[in-house]
């Protein structure tokens, strides 16, 4: 007759027990069962055979005592478990590889949550601005970037921007009336410091009758500041912006209709440096790591209408004009850096030398597609992902996601000389003329990146050389 023991690892009983023991490895299931191996009744009896029937009974008693603490041990564990998971949901970070690592975690947070603390006090400790030393901005055109900012008080910045429309070579094929911030796509970099106070002057120059105004991300108020600016034809707006929020934040007009005057090309970027990143002898360069070079690059959509037939020459026009339907189907007819197709490639290549560290302070205008920012060949060493300065920086990226309005600040080395090329990883949008150049110039690296055969780029290939 089959002991309890038989009965107990019969297989209906092993498919349970397997799942409520946790055993996930099937040769330790085995080795379970061959632990739980039962006395069967074709044992031999050993004289009295009071005794003998005994033997299967205490082996069972054995079995079930030995599952009975098994189990108590994985409930045990299961139990720890589920505290150590309840724990984090908590960020009591209880589970860590070692206290040295808790030390850095917590030392980490901390010290975000106090400069955290420190910004969000700026709002309850207006200054006099009468008595604010006056700085006038330097503005850049892209790709070029202002220099740090070292001095650790407040000031009155003055900013001046002008809106007037200009005719560019948008793509190699076609011309288009840009509307522009003092004369370029994008508009200037402006560099800030939270707790500064910018005195926006916006002078309107656009001849065409459309009024213009700045919406920027950076400000803190109704409408970013585009109520207060507002200024039609021959008109000059001043207005008054205190920088509560550290970080890298897309401007852009927001006069109506809003997406055709972005589409047009007015936006730009600013960069507000935190307040608590000292002189920079403490090592820092503008809030930031310190770097060998900076950049600026911005991403955005042309919409145009086919080119106009000359009814002369039969040829058609190398001049187009906005596409409010192709912009509403988000069908972009080009998609480009730095206002052109041309800008970062034959006109204004990035440069460094190997050895170099090199930050890209990078937006995305729009002002429909998301971006998907990517250098050829390097990785970010450091991405501040959304402008976010505080928090610590993602490490070793390949791509960063950009959505329209938005923009990120990301920190490579030039490691291997060549030419590195920065595209949006939606990678037909080459062919639209999202291409930008990195020319690094100097000794070769062969024991990072090498072959007994010479490089052999496809022929007419836009990413490789």
């Amino acid at each position: 007759m089959a002991s309890l023991g038989a009965r107990w690892a019969g297989p209906a009983r092993s498919r349970l027990s397997r799942s409520a023991l946790g055993i996930q490895d099937s040769h330790a299931f085995r080795s379970s069962r061959l632990w739980a191996r039962p006395v069967t009744s074709s044992a031999k009896p050993s004289g009295d055979p009071n005794k003998s029937r005994l033997v299967p009974i205490l082996a069972a008693s054995a079995c079930v005592a030995a599952g009975a603490f098994y189990l108590s041990g994985q409930a045990n564990t299961r139990m720890d478990l589920a505290q150590d998971t309840a724990d984090v949901a908590g960020k009591t970070l209880r589970i860590t590889l070692s206290p040295s690592s808790l030390a850095s975690t917590s030392t980490s947070t901390s010290t975000v949550e106090s400069r955290v603390a420190f910004h969000d006090a700026l709002e309850d400790n207006p200054p006099d601005v009468t008595a604010l030393p006056i700085e006038h901005a330097v503005l850049t055109a892209a790709p070029h970037v202002p220099p740090p900012i070292t001095r650790t008080h407040e000031a009155l910045v003055k900013v001046d921007l002008t809106t007037a429309p200009k005719v560019v070579q948008v793509t190699n094929q076609h011309k288009y009336e840009a509307w522009t911030f003092n004369g370029t796509v994008p508009g200037p970099f402006i560099r800030a410091r939270a707790g500064d106070v910018v005195e926006l002057r916006l002078t309107n120059r656009d001849e065409t009758g459309n009024p213009h105004n700045i919406d920027s991300h950076a400000f803190t108020g109704p409408g970013g500041g585009s109520a207060l600016t507002n200024a039609d034809e021959g008109e000059a707006k001043t207005a008054r912006f205190r920088l509560l929020c550290p970080g890298l934040y897309v401007y852009h007009c927001a006069a109506a209709p809003v997406p055709v005057h972005i589409a047009k090309g007015m936006f730009g970027l600013m960069y507000v440096q935190p307040a608590d990143d000292g002189d920079g002898t403490d090592g820092t360069m503008g809030g930031l790591p310190p770097v060998d070079r900076e950049y600026y690059v911005m991403q955005s959509e042309v919409y145009h209408e086919p080119p106009e037939v000359d009814e002369e020459t039969g040829r058609p026009s190398q001049t187009v004009e906005f596409s409010y339907p192709q912009g509403l189907r988000e069908e972009a007819n080009a998609v480009v850096f730095n206002g052109r197709e041309a800008a970062l490639t034959r006109d204004a290549p990035l440069k460094a030398r190997a050895g170099e560290t090199v930050r890209i302070f990078f937006g995305n205008a729009g002002p429909n597609l998301t971006s998907s920012f990517h250098v050829i060949g390097s990785h970010f060493r450091r991405v501040y992902r959304d402008g976010d300065v505080l928090s610590p920086p993602g490490r070793f990226v390949g791509t960063v996601g950009v959505p329209p309005g938005g923009a990120t600040v990301v920190d490579l080395k030039a490691v291997v000389p060549g030419t590195y090329t920065l595209v949006d990883h939606a990678i037909f949008r080459i062919d639209k003329g999202a291409v930008g150049f990195l020319n690094v110039a100097g000794a070769a690296r062969p024991d990072v990146y090498g072959s007994a055969e010479p490089p052999a780029p496809c022929v007419g290939c836009k990413l490789h050389t």
